[in-house]
């Protein structure tokens, strides 16, 4: 990643750090999941889309927005039926592959390298959780 690249990535985090109503903005509270998970969901929903990455899904990449707006379309269904308990199971049952195909989604930033949206979300959860 170049040197550039990685301070606006960092500026963004921290922004998203500082905002925290903006990660919860539009989530609303689903029957069974606490407010930590709402706020960490819709963290990693911001964190994907300011990433200015490319999102692999179903066999053709997207921009970091379209993939957002799949990943946030498909979080809100499953937080209806309360399968979403924790930031883990957004990652594993919401961001990790395609319910219609099976296959894996992948996160390729401005390093050209290819990474399974779930480890690329999961090294954002972690950070979040540090910070």
């Amino acid at each position: 990643m170049r040197r550039g690249r990685r301070r606006v990535a960092s500026r963004a985090f921290f922004a998203l750090l500082a905002f925290p109503a903006l990660v919860r903005a539009g989530t609303p509270a689903k029957k069974g999941e606490d407010s930590q998970t709402r706020t960490e969901a819709g963290f990693l929903l911001a964190y994907l889309a300011w990433s200015a990455c490319s999102f692999y899904r179903n066999g053709s990449w997207h921009d970091a927005n379209a993939a957002r707006a799949h990943l946030r379309g498909k979080y809100d269904r499953l937080s209806v039926s309360n399968e979403i308990g924790n930031a883990e199971d957004f990652i594993d049952k919401v961001a990790t592959r395609s319910s219609l195909t099976g296959e894996e989604y992948a996160v390729r930033c401005t390093d050209g390298a290819s990474v399974p949206t779930a480890t690329w979300l999961r090294a954002g959860l972690e950070r979040l959780r540090r910070h």
